[in-house]
């Protein structure tokens, strides 16, 4: 019997992912909303931006907590990776909240750049002001601590005992798909009818299908 560690893997490797990196405030919930759409591959917590060496979360310094996700653009484009970033938080500057909270994105190469530019001139028509979110190139992305992956389905312990037998390795949970649209549906974001509709759409083996299925829909929460 796989894995969901090894299912996952199986079916990633039939898409080319591209990887995005952004801020938009305390990144616990940016996680779980981009973690419930699909197309949407990996998400994970970090930290970006600054100078600072080692960034720890009680030793920020000057980095911005960044959300990181890998998508597949085929599924869902880049641009409206943009959209749905710049729809769903205030993308001005606050001094009050600080650079730890800063509305950021850290492009992936001059094409993202070039796609951001465009993107950014819509969205300010769209909003009717002038977006001031912090737009530099990666340099480094810091992974967050544990506790903060996945932040909202490990307040669920007893879910996570339960996804025990399709992750014998629990750390595998932070690059989980499935781990990831459950972050989602905690926090509010999309439906069981979407995760099993697209859950039936993945090119994996019938049986495994049919065990991911089931496992979700008799979650004890």
């Amino acid at each position: 019997m796989l894995t969901a560690q090894e299912i996952e893997n199986e079916l990633i490797e039939n898409h080319r992912l591209e990887t995005a990196t952004f801020g938009m405030g305390c990144f616990w919930g940016p996680e779980s909303r981009f973690g419930s759409l699909r197309g949407v591959f990996r998400t994970r917590t970090g930290y970006a931006g600054g100078t600072t060496a080692s960034p720890t979360y009680r030793t920020l310094g000057d980095h911005t907590e960044t959300v990181e996700i890998d998508f597949d653009p085929e599924i869902l484009s880049f641009e409206d990776v943009l959209k749905h970033f710049w729809r769903n938080h205030y993308p001005n500057r606050d001094e009050y909240r600080g650079r730890q909270y800063l509305s950021s994105l850290r492009y992936h190469g001059i094409q993202q750049k070039e796609v951001i530019d465009r993107v950014k001139n819509f969205m300010e028509t769209e909003l009717g002001e002038t977006i001031e979110t912090e737009i530099t190139e990666l340099q480094q992305f810091y992974l967050a601590e544990e506790r903060h992956q996945k932040y909202y389905l490990k307040r669920y312990p007893g879910v996570l005992e339960q996804l025990s037998e399709l992750y014998p390795d629990q750390a595998y949970i932070r690059d989980s798909i499935f781990a990831a649209r459950l972050n989602g549906i905690v926090k509010g974001f999309g439906t069981k009818q979407q995760i099993v509709a697209e859950i039936q759409q993945w090119r994996i083996p019938d049986k495994e299908r049919h065990k991911l299925i089931q496992k979700f829909l008799h979650l004890k929460w």
